[in-house]
């Protein structure tokens, strides 16, 4: 089946969507945007102070589901969309589908997992008592953000449809 009925179909049936692009000059809070143009290496203008642990094609993009933030915050912490450095913040998603490998349909944009992001000092501000631990993937298995890389670039926008690409 061609890319585009296949994504028209997979996106009839989803709910997921992206609520929140975030960018930044470097480091964190992310910042919101509308509207992104995606190539290879992320959101075009991203930019990473660290770029040995953050960014490259393998970690192009970084997203996090809301229902995740939500959840944080109802534990006392103050993090909020784009404060942990993703890139798209989501709603909707089945975080606990995700697994290596597994392709994700963003608006037009195609990506795939690759791995969960490992928490550092940097995001400590979103945390109670600075425990950004929290969300490390080895500690609390599917309370982290996740990397991925671009198949397929495009522009994405809020309010585009996320899907599993089936």
């Amino acid at each position: 089946m061609p890319i585009a009925a296949l994504a028209s179909e997979v996106y009839r049936r989803s709910r997921a969507e992206i609520v929140q692009l975030n960018v930044s000059d470097g480091g964190v809070p992310k910042l919101p945007i509308g509207r992104a143009i995606v190539d290879e290496l992320g959101i075009v203008g991203d930019k990473h102070r660290d770029r040995k642990h953050h960014g490259g094609p393998e970690r192009a993009l970084c997203l996090y589901a809301l229902e995740i933030i939500d959840a944080l915050r109802a534990e006392g912490h103050p993090i909020v969309a784009g404060g942990a450095g993703e890139n798209i913040s989501a709603r909707g998603l089945d975080w606990t589908r995700l697994a290596r490998g597994c392709q994700l349909l963003l608006g037009e944009v195609i990506a795939e997992f690759t791995d969960w992001a490992t928490p550092c000092t940097n995001i400590a501000g979103c945390f109670q008592g600075g425990a950004f631990q929290r969300t490390s993937h080895k500690l609390h298995p599917g309370w982290s953000r996740a990397y991925a890389r671009v198949l397929r670039g495009g522009v994405i926008r809020v309010g585009d449809r996320v899907a599993f690409a089936e």
